[in-house]
């Protein structure tokens, strides 16, 4: 039976109601997957099999949690998933759905675990290339220096400067934005340049 420490000691921190939670769900997922590691996964106690993670137990103030790292596919549509965890707010022992109900989640997050392929998440689209006013694009044009250091900035650095200008929702504050921003490029500035290096 592999205890970490860490997991003790997050529990004598705990409030005295969740300790004997934690304690217990430390119990039966130890009982009926002796394999099991210990370790804290965002702070709070994880259990591990060959790296991935079963489930999670988490102290609050006035509650504790427990979150099955795939519930989705483990509870299906009796999943919850917020904050309060699979089983909502935990104030004592008997919140715990009974033992052979935990044990039985416990042993199938296993097997999920080693049989199924971790699920992903769906890759965004990238963003288009960003584009500029077209106002910033004329004031490039006639100001070479800044157009080269805007064209040597990545793509994020050059969409900053782009819809920091395309934002300014009055004329002159856009005018405005543009000479600043010709000025800052001149320099080979990026749009936050004051916030760098603090």
């Amino acid at each position: 039976m592999s205890r970490d420490a860490r997991v003790d000691a997050y529990m004598a921190k705990a409030q005295p109601f969740a300790r004997p939670i934690i304690e217990h769900v430390r119990n039966r997922v130890h009982a009926v997957v002796p394999e099991v590691e210990e370790t804290l996964k965002w702070g709070a106690p994880a259990f591990t099999l060959s790296g991935k993670i079963l489930l999670m137990v988490a102290a609050f103030k006035a509650h504790a949690a427990i979150n099955f790292w795939r519930g989705q596919e483990l509870r299906g549509k009796d999943a919850k998933a917020d904050a309060m965890g699979q089983f909502g707010r935990l104030t004592g022992v008997g919140d715990l759905p009974p033992d052979a109900e935990l044990d039985r989640l416990i042993l199938a997050a296993a097997h999920i675990s080693a049989a199924a392929p971790m699920t992903r998440k769906p890759k965004h689209l990238p963003k288009p290339p960003p584009e500029p006013h077209p106002e910033f694009a004329s004031a490039l044009a006639r100001a070479p220096k800044a157009k080269a250091a805007l064209d040597g900035f990545p793509p994020s650095a050059q969409r900053d400067y782009f819809e920091w200008i395309s934002e300014a929702k009055q004329d002159s504050t856009r005018a405005k934005r543009i000479a600043t921003a010709i000025e800052w490029l001149g320099e080979g500035k990026r749009r936050h340049w004051k916030y760098q290096n603090c």
